[in-house]
């Protein structure tokens, strides 16, 4: 009996391991790094309350310090003042990822894509964490679609002459 309970530890260690779930780095490297290089290119993005650019920046030194409450308290008052701002929302998409309530960062990316550009960084963000999303949820077909949608999401300037 002994030897086959560790003989199912060994061969346990030799399983292929995937990231656990609401790994902190999903969020930059499946997320925010690739959707820099989507930069190139006109950004669209809406003009923005002073007060929500302070709420942002605030909002970000929380999630960098892992205080991801305190994040999404802060996007929630920034939502407050602009609700249909699609780089706050994508931002609390992107903490939802984080504290692994998929179906927030779900509805918060789509609601972001809905109303943002259909290009660039932000665009690219909202499919990147739908991506991430549906493949912690179990669905790969569909987080290879959002993926694909993203790549979409460049805007490649125009050829100077």
């Amino acid at each position: 009996m002994a030897v086959t309970a560790a003989t199912l530890l060994l061969l346990g260690g030799c399983a292929a391991r995937t990231p656990a779930p609401g790994d902190a780095r999903d969020v930059e490297n499946r997320v925010r790094e690739p959707a820099r290089q989507d930069r190139a290119g006109v950004q669209v993005r809406p003009l923005q309350n002073p007060a929500v650019k302070a709420l942002l920046a605030d909002a970000g030194d929380a999630e960098s310090a892992g205080d991801y409450d305190q994040a999404v308290s802060l996007l929630e008052r920034a939502l407050r003042i602009q609700p249909n701002d699609p780089e706050i929302l994508q931002s609390m998409a992107e903490v939802q990822l984080r504290v692994q309530d998929y179906e927030q960062a779900l509805h918060f990316a789509q609601r972001s894509y809905d109303i943002g550009p259909r290009v660039g960084e932000i665009c690219s963000r909202n499919w990147r964490t739908i991506s991430v999303a549906r493949d912690y949820m179990g669905d790969p077909s569909g987080s290879t679609e959002a993926e694909q949608r993203a790549s979409r999401c460049m805007n490649t300037p125009p050829t100077r002459l």
